[in-house]
């Protein structure tokens, strides 16, 4: 029997296409779910922009040198998935909508912890294993970069449980103010594969912080009745929807100001490709302004990622052109 198979609600034990699923293809999906496995391609791409805007600066570009970094960012990555989920598993069974953002980040609209479908401890073993091979592959790199990576990659997990735990019991948003430098300091982490910590890795973190709160804001959105359910302080459950509204905004418009800062240190194809990345994030905020809801939210959540996808391509076209 699978591990989540309801034998008293046979119903449940269904595909979509009212088909009972083997076994192992319901487990299957539900590590599809627990990786974001749809989102895969994503976090490579923006670590390698930090890798390749290095190569800018540093030279020092080979392929090889690029799958690596590619394979560092992936692996990292994914392990802060199966982290952020096993730190939040006793919680995550209080859900009671599963068909807006669980649905969007996962494939199959599966927790696939609180759901049986992966066991805690395989959970473990799967960070584990991710971790175990992401620190082997940063280790080939050149000292002191494989020690910069290093660090950030402990610091960004430490910082992950610190934000799923602190988010339970506060009445400031520091879990989300200190919470998403994780995000912004993944790209730089790429940067200093090769590149030293310099001015332009610290314009890139300026430039991708405010970024990442604007995102974190449509998320708690999008997730706010969820959020209520299992008791978490959210932006959104701290102020409300308006003023979850007014936080997106107000991270847009510093995110604007650093946005050009940060291009004045890059090419032409990299400022394109943010002055177009700022027009979606400025179509998203109207569009949330106007309808301060969670439908709304998640309409405008793919536009995120899309202007997150145009930065990093278009940071990395510039660094050959």
């Amino acid at each position: 029997m699978c591990p989540d198979q309801n034998l008293s609600h046979p119903a449940q034990n269904l595909n979509y296409d009212g088909v009972e699923n083997p076994c192992m293809h319901r487990v299957m999906r539900g590590y599809v779910d627990l990786l974001r496995l749809h989102f895969f391609f994503a976090w490579p791409v923006l670590f390698c922009s930090g890798y390749l805007l290095a190569t800018s600066v540093y030279g020092l570009f080979s392929w090889y040198d690029l799958l690596k970094v590619a394979f560092i960012g992936f692996l990292g990555f994914e392990a802060g998935f199966v982290l952020n989920d096993y730190v939040d598993r006793h919680y995550d069974t209080r859900d009671i909508e599963t068909g807006k953002l669980t649905k969007y980040w996962r494939m199959f609209g599966k927790r696939p912890i609180p759901e049986g479908l992966v066991s805690s401890r395989e959970a473990v073993v799967v960070f584990i294993v991710l971790v175990t091979a992401t620190v082997l592959l940063t280790a080939t790199l050149p000292f002191p970069h494989s020690a910069f990576v290093l660090l950030i990659m402990l610091c960004s997990y430490g910082v992950e449980v610190f934000y799923q735990v602190r988010k339970r019991n506060q009445r400031f948003p520091l879990a989300q103010l200190v919470g998403r430098t994780d995000f912004a300091l993944f790209p730089v982490a790429g940067y200093l594969c090769i590149g030293s910590p310099d001015m332009l890795a610290l314009f890139y973190f300026m430039f991708f912080y405010p970024f990442a709160q604007a995102h974190l804001g449509a998320n708690d959105l999008i997730d706010v009745a969820n959020d209520r359910a299992r008791g978490m302080n959210t932006v959104a459950t701290l102020y409300g929807l308006s003023g979850t509204a007014l936080w997106i905004a107000g991270f847009t418009a510093i995110h604007v100001v650093t946005a050009v800062l940060f291009m004045t240190r890059l090419g032409w194809i990299a400022r394109g490709g943010i002055v177009l990345g700022l027009c979606l994030l400025l179509v998203a905020n109207m569009a949330i302004s106007r309808d301060r809801t969670p439908d709304t939210g998640l309409r405008m959540l793919p536009l995120f990622h899309i202007t997150m996808l145009i930065y990093a391509v278009s940071i990395g076209l510039d660094s050959f052109f």
